[in-house]
């Protein structure tokens, strides 16, 4: 590959700053500029054809309590740089934690050699010049200025709160941010700072417990009080559970438990995924296989999400309309995965190098205006799921998953919850579920333990599970629908 001029990452950056960012004197390691020059000598310092840096600083704190105290209070600082050298078409990464000048030229002279030892790549494509992206705001100053004290006295506050419902609390709420830069030898630089805060707390009865969680670039977005209420009444509320007879029910799934399933499907939209034949939507592309209500986009800049507007390259993210009412439209590309198949890159490929392509990564669903409680009055007979866990996948083309409840599952008869149920396992398919639903929530900004974050709506899905409940006794056999 024939050496390109190197051009000035920092006058680049100036010229055309991918979004906000200012210096952080809130326990921030490192300003903005200072990021900046650290790119910026790597590649003045490279020998390399071509080079790509990525740095990202972190700061998080987190608060952990159990048995309704808190026992451990933590915060960390960490920074990393990858550096990606393209040698004679061949290319490789390396990786550091060092900022001083010895450092970073061992890094360039690592990466470098790694290159060299690859095999030659056909699908590498030279590296981007300057991109424009569109702005995305994701910084607050909330959650930056979020002290430990702030973090205690509202766990202090659930902690109360459940002993006096004589119930056990135990959980996280942790807050921090992330500054993100990435640059090249060819003049791109972009530069992305984003805040993130989560409260979670699971509460503890003898027989049942309760969980709710929230996740935000805004603090000032989280209720700790308002989500323990959530979970406290989770928990009273599935005290002696009964048994479930295994059979295809009506399932009402809270937007956790919504989070928890879709996020096996992701994959399935991204191009290399079909081009090697390792997607359910292979052969069902244009086809309508979900149903009317179903529309899904890739939206890194709906206002519920939190992301960079580039992807692992550089490249500016669109938003991709996925399903539209039922059917799979598009997919997304990555620059090398686009080539192959004839289409236009749509800024959601990973970092290179890798062996997956691309996804998308900033789901969302379109919602409609129904209510858990509407549901729940439309509903002869049905479970109300709180969320799932333990999921893994039985049929990749089918879509077909398996795992269990946790945490408040509640059986439904004549319009109401009648009370709490074992948990149970399941095993369904996803696309027979999109099929099937019949009523959707407004969509929310959803965080599971499951999956990455989404924003998905509650969703009534009939003739849903068949399961066996969890008992004491674990040799009961699990039976399964086909």
């Amino acid at each position: 590959m024939k050496r390109t001029r190197k051009k000035s990452a920092s006058k680049r950056l100036r010229s055309t700053p991918a979004t906000q960012s200012s210096n952080h004197p809130n326990g921030a390691r490192f300003t903005s500029s200072e990021l900046e020059h650290i790119a910026d000598r790597i590649i003045r310092w490279s020998d390399a054809d071509e080079t790509e840096v990525e740095i990202d600083a972190t700061v998080d704190a987190l608060t952990r309590f159990a048995n309704n105290a808190i026992h451990q209070n933590v915060a960390e600082h960490t920074l990393g740089i990858s550096v990606r050298a393209v040698v004679d078409g061949r290319t490789a990464r390396a990786a550091t934690n060092k900022t001083d000048e010895e450092s970073l030229r061992r890094v360039i002279a690592a990466a470098v050699s790694l290159a060299r030892n690859q095999p030659e790549n056909p699908d590498l494509l030279p590296i981007l010049g300057p991109q424009k992206y569109q702005k995305v705001w994701n910084f607050y100053r909330s959650t930056v200025a979020a002290t430990p004290q702030d973090r205690a006295r509202a766990v202090a506050r659930v902690c109360k709160m459940a002993e006096h419902a004589e119930q056990t609390a135990a959980g996280i709420f942790t807050t921090g941010f992330v500054q993100t830069v990435l640059a090249n030898s060819q003049g791109l630089f972009a530069r992305h700072d984003h805040t993130r805060a989560e409260f979670s707390v699971t509460i503890l009865e003898d027989d049942s417990s309760g969980w709710a969680k929230a996740n935000s670039a805004d603090i000032l977005n989280i209720d700790p009080d308002a989500l323990f209420e959530s979970a406290s009444e989770k928990a009273a509320g599935s005290r002696k559970p009964q048994e479930l007879a295994p059979g295809r029910y009506t399932a009402i799934l809270e937007p956790p438990a919504v989070l928890d399933l879709m996020g096996s499907i992701f994959y399935d939209f991204a191009g290399t995924g079909v081009l090697d034949k390792r997607s359910c939507l292979n052969d069902r592309m244009g086809k309508k296989i979900f149903g009317d209500n179903i529309t899904l986009w890739d939206d890194v800049y709906h206002p519920l999400q939190i992301g960079a507007p580039w992807d692992g390259e550089g490249l500016p993210r669109q938003k991709v309309l996925l399903v539209d009412r039922g059917i799979p439209k598009n997919l997304v590309y990555s620059r090398a995965t686009a080539k192959k198949m004839k289409a236009k890159p749509t800024g959601h490929g990973f970092t290179l190098p890798n062996e997956f392509g691309e996804a998308p990564m900033n789901l969302v669903f379109s919602g409609g205006d129904k209510s858990l409680d509407d549901m729940i009055r439309a509903t002869e007979r049905g479970i109300l799921v709180t969320r799932l866990w333990y999921i893994r996948e039985v049929d990749p083309y089918e879509k077909v998953l398996t795992g269990m409840t946790r945490d408040g599952t509640f059986l439904v008869e004549n319009g109401r919850v009648a009370g709490g149920i074992r948990n149970f396992r399941f095993n369904q398919s996803v696309i027979e579920a999109l099929a099937n639903v019949e009523m959707l929530g407004p969509a929310v900004r959803a965080t599971g333990e499951e999956s990455f974050e989404m924003v998905v709506p509650a969703m009534k899905i009939n003739n849903f599970i068949s399961a066996k409940s969890q008992s004491s006794d674990s040799r009961q056999e699990l039976k399964f629908k086909k």
